[in-house]
């Protein structure tokens, strides 16, 4: 499995997912439970807001979750999206963003027609 895992890095890796990222990444995966930005940040022992900045792009990217938490502050959790959620996010991104281009492609050919 950590093939697996090794492949999925190396294809985050080549669409601009940075080495700090998948060590978060990894963490989130390996701890298999939701953890704290400071959590993070202990483990990892990097600056905390490398740690948020890192979480954030993950986030918008798909690669991990995040769940409102109310203990007598309001925070956030973090986990990872499983692999296989990770590699279906990607390819309906790029499918998406293909279908997009191929539009815009087709009415540019009609406009230079006419």
């Amino acid at each position: 499995m950590s093939d697996v895992y090794e492949k999925l890095e190396a294809l985050l890796r080549s669409l601009g997912v940075k080495k700090t990222e998948l060590r978060i990444y990894r963490l989130l995966l390996d701890k298999k439970e939701p953890m704290r930005i400071t959590e993070i940040q202990r483990e990892l022992g990097i600056s905390e807001r490398s740690v948020r900045e890192h979480v954030l792009s993950l986030y918008r990217r798909g690669i991990l979750r995040r769940t409102l938490i109310e203990q007598g502050w309001l925070g956030y959790t973090y986990s990872a999206v499983s692999p296989s959620e990770v590699l279906e996010n990607i390819k309906q991104s790029l499918v998406k963003r293909i279908n997009e281009l191929e539009q815009e492609l087709k009415s540019g050919s009609k406009s230079s027609r006419n």
